[in-house]
């Protein structure tokens, strides 16, 4: 992804108009583990080995910079996990509804998670259904294998929740969480209901292809013709128990657009990748895009500043979790032992959680490498050095 911005996306800044984010994010992909952000030279206290290591960027497009941030993000939600079956459901909205989101991100991407939240919160807490508090985790994706624009919002919900009074554990049928059918009718009616208050505010924006939007008529005639479509819900079969539920996590939450390794070449002004094409059986396939092109869908997904794209709702909400929890495991009859947390360096956390031992030398295997030198950023114009 690097080398196609550094190769690319001068000429791509000059021909488009780009938002800052999307700047901000280019550049960080460009300069993630270079010269450009300075870093730091060790060697060997054995066979004295020398090695260069240029800082991350830490930007959450970067496929690069994911990995330990994801691992901690994993293991702190460890600690809230619950002897139960936890259930993935997945909401999407209507292609039609792509251009109007992309012009209106935040507000439509904030409206969407609200609609979802409250579509679980409300059916769970009816007694015709579960009658009980459950927890949810949502975390918002904007695309597809193809790098086009499909928001839809993954979430993991707890298989029962507390009682309205708080005092016992009300579990789901077991392998059943909620009638999709009802999670999808309930669901497009508040999409549409808050997506009509939002024009109603005066807080959407009409540019391009869906201008004439903007004038009330055309609008809710366009928000009408929802109703009569079916809107896509489903709920997949129970995760294995917990240990499930933390490798899902490990597959969804910080992923990108695309990784590194889907990338196939960046050669003659045109990018190939592998993507699977879930109409044709999950089959993989090769596209090949003009870097151009390219570069337009990845930055589709480039959230907006401070933009929340993992929330927790009920039993989860960060307010009044550590609480909840409690009450759940005491409802449960479980035991939690407390672990002494200690401050731990990025390369202590890396060893525990993923196993790797950056100290250790790389050449000799036998002695540690240790820093000698910083290094400061190196100011400069030309495209950035590259360490392999």
């Amino acid at each position: 992804m690097a080398d196609i911005f550094r190769q690319h996306g001068p000429e791509y800044r000059k021909s488009h108009r780009l938002p800052r984010n999307h700047l901000r994010a280019m550049r960080a992909i460009e300069v993630c583990r270079t010269a450009a952000l300075g870093g730091h030279k060790d060697q060997c206290d054995h066979c004295g080995h020398l090695a260069i290591s240029y800082n991350s960027c830490r930007n959450r497009h970067c496929p690069k910079c994911q990995t330990l941030a994801k691992e901690k993000w994993i293991e702190a939600r460890n600690e809230d996990l619950l002897p139960i079956e936890y259930f993935h459901v997945v909401f999407t909205i209507p292609s039609e509804l792509n251009h109007l989101m992309l012009m209106n991100r935040k507000v439509l991407y904030n409206l969407f998670f609200r609609s979802v939240s409250e579509t679980l919160m409300e059916l769970a807490g009816d007694p015709k259904h579960l009658g009980a508090k459950i927890g949810v985790i949502g975390i918002l994706h904007t695309w597809g294998q193809n790098l086009m624009d499909h928001p839809h919002i993954h979430c993991i919900v707890t298989g029962g929740g507390l009682s309205p009074t708080g005092e016992r554990w009300v579990p789901c049928r077991k392998g059943f969480f909620l009638p999709v059918r009802v999670m999808s009718v309930l669901f497009k009616g508040k999409f549409l209901d808050l997506l009509k208050n939002c024009f109603k505010k005066g807080v959407l924006v009409f540019e391009g292809g869906i201008r004439h939007l903007h004038e009330p008529k055309t609008f809710h005639s366009f928000c009408n013709q929802f109703y009569h479509k079916k809107w896509v819900v489903y709920c997949k079969p129970p995760f294995g128990g917990p240990t499930g539920v933390l490798q899902y996590l490990g597959r969804y939450t910080h992923r990108i657009a695309i990784s590194n390794n889907r990338i196939l070449s960046n050669q003659g002004g045109r990018v190939s990748f592998h993507w699977r094409d879930y109409a044709d059986d999950n089959y993989q396939k090769t596209m090949s895009l003009t870097a151009d092109e390219f570069i337009r869908r990845f930055l589709l997904h480039v959230l907006p500043d401070r933009f929340v794209r993992i929330r927790h709702f009920g039993l989860l909400a960060n307010r009044n979790r550590k609480g909840n929890i409690a009450s759940c495991h005491k409802m449960l009859g479980v035991k939690k032992v407390i672990k002494e947390k200690k401050r731990e360096t990025w390369q202590e956390q890396l060893l525990r959680i993923c196993g790797i031992d950056v100290n250790v030398c790389p050449v000799c295997q036998k002695g540690r490498m240790h820093t000698i030198e910083r290094l400061l950023p190196v100011r400069c114009n030309s495209p950035p050095e590259f360490i392999r």
